[in-house]
C-alpha cells in the first residue's frame, strides 16, 4: 500500500463543480453555500448579484433576462476553466431568466478553496467571466420609456 504525506483534504476534489444553473424560479443563496460546502475548505467566497433601480443614470421600471439554449454549457466551460485555473474545492453558480423585480437576485456564485484568497480570486474570476461571456442578455425597460438590451 502506497502512502503519502499529503493530508488527504488537501488532494483534489472528485467533482468540485457541484451545481451550474439556469432558473426560471427565484434563486437561493442558502442552496448555493450548501453546495460549496466542503471540509477541506478553509475560505468560501459568494457573490450575490441582485436587479437594482437604476442604471446608467435612469430608472429602471421592469427588467427581464433571457438567454441562449447553449448559456448553461457556456457556465460549466466558464467553471472548468476557473477549476483548471484555482485549487477549487468546490464551486457553484445560478443564474435567473425571466421577469425580475428590483431588489430580487439574478445571479449567485460561490466557490471554496483551501485559504480565502484563492477563494475570493476564483469568485471574482468566475462572475466576470460569467457574465462577459455567457449568452445572456438583459432587458431594461426605464421609467422614462426608453429601454435598452444588454449582455454577452
Amino acid at each position: 500500500m502506497a502512502t503519502t504525506s499529503e493530508h488527504p483534504g488537501e488532494q483534489a476534489a472528485q467533482d468540485p463543480i457541484r451545481l451550474i444553473g439556469i432558473r426560471e424560479t427565484a434563486l437561493s443563496v442558502d442552496e448555493v453555500f450548501r453546495a460549496v460546502g466542503d471540509d477541506a475548505a478553509g475560505g468560501t467566497a459568494l457573490f450575490v448579484g441582485t436587479v437594482r433601480n437604476h442604471d446608467g443614470g435612469a430608472d429602471v421600471a421592469e427588467l427581464g433576462y433571457s438567454c441562449h439554449p447553449g448559456a448553461e454549457a457556456e457556465m460549466r466551460r466558464i467553471a472548468e476553466k476557473v477549476v483548471a485555473e484555482f485549487p477549487v474545492r468546490a464551486l457553484a453558480a445560478v443564474h435567473r431568466v425571466g421577469d425580475l423585480r428590483v431588489g430580487d437576485l439574478a445571479v449567485v456564485v460561490a466557490v471554496s478553496c483551501p485559504h480565502r484568497g484563492e477563494a475570493f480570486e476564483a469568485c471574482r474570476k468566475l462572475i466576470d467571466d460569467l457574465k462577459h461571456e455567457v449568452p445572456i442578455w438583459k432587458h431594461q425597460k426605464f421609467s422614462d420609456g426608453t429601454e435598452e438590451w444588454v449582455g454577452a
